[in-house]
């Protein structure tokens, strides 16, 4: 059973920055893949990137200006963001799969996470 917790959302001004973190506890973030997925009023849930041990994974609307890292420990997930557009604002959530899992053998969406945050508020103003 793995807990997670986001922390580090509020507001930020366009082409400003933010770091979201996600502490886990109950186990670690090892061999899993996990991620960071948004949802904006009257949108679906969106990837925003996963990883796992093969690799970083990013939505296009996140490429170039964000970043997915872990701690050494593998129980902190981050998500740095930069360059920071009105259209970022939304609810950040951390998710984790089971262990082991590869985000692209066995993860086809949002439903294959079990482990979920409650969510950090991003709102991002010109």
């Amino acid at each position: 059973q793995v807990h997670v917790v986001e922390s580090g959302g509020g507001s930020g001004q366009a082409g400003g920055s933010l770091r979201l973190s996600c502490a886990a506890s109950g186990t670690s973030l090892r061999n899993r893949c996990v991620g960071w997925f948004r949802q904006a009023p009257g949108k679906f849930r969106e990837l925003v990137a996963n990883m796992d041990l093969a690799g970083l994974r990013y939505a296009d609307s996140a490429k170039g200006r964000f970043t997915i890292s872990q701690d050494n420990t593998k129980s902190t997930l981050y998500l740095q963001m930069n360059s920071l557009k009105p259209a970022d604002s939304a609810i950040y959530s951390c998710a984790a799969t089971v262990a082991p899992r590869w985000c692209t053998s066995h993860v086809q969406g949002p439903g294959d996470f079990p482990y979920w945050g409650q969510g950090t508020q991003v709102t991002v103003s010109t």
